[in-house]
């Protein structure tokens, strides 16, 4: 295998060489716990809060407190939702979601059902957008929370939130949204979206794996998930990340920096992609809106073809794609994303998410253009649903147009 190409940076992405070297010296020198009140200790309780003052400014967030570190994007999806729920249930018991949103927010309203909370589950349109008029219709005088993602982690659809903010402002109704997927890719400011809550994660923006964020606005009550410690005053127990914190904090300022000049690269490889994917191939649908979505992500359904299978091949071929969700991978259900969106599931399980990188270039998509299409055909041709003859199998709920 000549090529090692990877295309699957909604996953995960490779650490920034200058976010390790900024992140070095909490593993040796300065390695004190933040809780202590010697020297060793204040040394590392002052670069968590130097990193939690810098986050807090590249998100537009009024105060450092604002900011609560976790241990992943889920972890602060759950905090907000949970934190929100418990706090205010006295208040009302209804909260409001997608049908797309990442599990860590979808099985979180699940559970919370059976806590005794009611949810109401907004449905999409064909591209994945959520209707403001459907929030609004949905709302009760039970209703304590919504939350929508910012831009969707499998098919790249950016949702309106300025817009559903402006609906909540005057309702006394908590808005979350979960920007695991934008922080650091897209512009994110949380005066400018006007939400009260919001989830990051730094291994989505070249930082470390195993740390997140929660942005909570000055005044809300949040209760917590993780008992045992006064650390994040007392809101996330357990000794902090000190190392991933710091490498965070310097993740982010490097990716908003270079924000404008990577966006604009990566789009156009993107477009590029997508128009010669669509034009090179029959049986092929774009999955999320083409315009109002992530730089990076291209989703595809390919007909007559298992997803699983084309992604094995791509990896033979020296390519890492994924075909969803990196946390569901291990599933056989086709993507609730995709089924939200009309999709059929036999289409459904035929898609194929690549999400490209600043480190991608354009000799990187030839050489998936290369192979995508002897890799498509080749298991098409050992389908028993496909008709080499060209003649028309219509699927009964769904189709994909030659």
């Amino acid at each position: 295998m000549t090529h090692r190409i990877y295309l699957d940076h909604a996953a995960t992405t490779p650490v920034d060489p200058q976010v390790l070297e900024a992140m070095l010296p909490y593993f040796t020198n300065s390695f004190g716990n933040p809780s202590s009140i010697h020297s060793y200790g204040r040394e590392t309780r002052k670069a968590i809060e130097d990193s939690r003052a810098v986050i807090a400014k590249e998100i537009g967030a009024s105060a450092t407190n604002e900011i609560i570190f976790t241990g992943s994007g889920s972890e602060s999806d759950n905090l907000a939702i949970r934190g929100i729920a418990y706090a205010y249930r006295q208040k009302g018991n209804h909260i409001i979601t997608s049908s797309i949103e990442h599990h860590a927010v979808y099985d979180t309203c699940k559970a919370l059902e059976k806590e005794g909370f009611k949810v109401t589950y907004l449905p999409v349109n064909e591209v994945g957008l959520i209707s403001v008029d459907n929030v609004v219709n949905a709302l009760t005088p039970e209703t304590i929370l919504v939350s929508i993602m910012h831009a969707n982690n499998e098919v790249g659809t950016i949702q309106p939130i300025a817009e559903i903010s402006k609906i909540l402002q005057d309702r006394k109704i908590f808005f979350h949204t979960d920007a695991v997927q934008t922080v650091g890719t897209i512009p994110v400011n949380v005066q400018d979206l006007g939400v009260d809550l919001l989830s990051m994660a730094a291994h989505k923006f070249y930082g470390p794996k195993g740390v997140g964020a929660l942005y909570v606005r000055k005044g809300i009550k949040l209760n917590q998930l993780i008992y045992g410690g006064a650390q994040e005053r007392n809101r996330r127990a357990g000794t902090e990340n000190i190392a991933g914190i710091v490498g965070m904090a310097k993740a982010l300022e490097l990716a908003n920096a270079n924000l404008e000049a990577n966006s604009k690269r990566i789009l156009e490889l993107r477009e590029y992609l997508i128009d010669n994917v669509l034009g090179k191939l029959d049986y092929v649908r774009l999955n999320g809106d083409r315009k109002q979505r992530l730089p990076g992500n291209a989703n595809f359904s390919f007909e007559f073809i298992e997803g699983e299978a084309l992604l094995l091949n791509l990896d033979l071929k020296g390519i890492a794609a994924s075909s969803g969700s990196a946390c569901t991978s291990g599933s056989l259900e086709p993507s609730h994303v995709l089924l939200s969106m009309g999709i059929c599931h036999e289409i459904a399980h035929g898609s194929l998410r690549i999400s490209i990188g600043k480190a991608n270039t354009k000799q990187d998509i030839d050489y998936l253009l290369e192979v995508l299409p002897e890799i498509v055909n080749k298991l098409r041709a050992m389908s028993p649903l496909y008709n080499v003859s060209n003649e028309r199998k219509e699927c009964q709920t769904c189709t994909l147009k030659k």
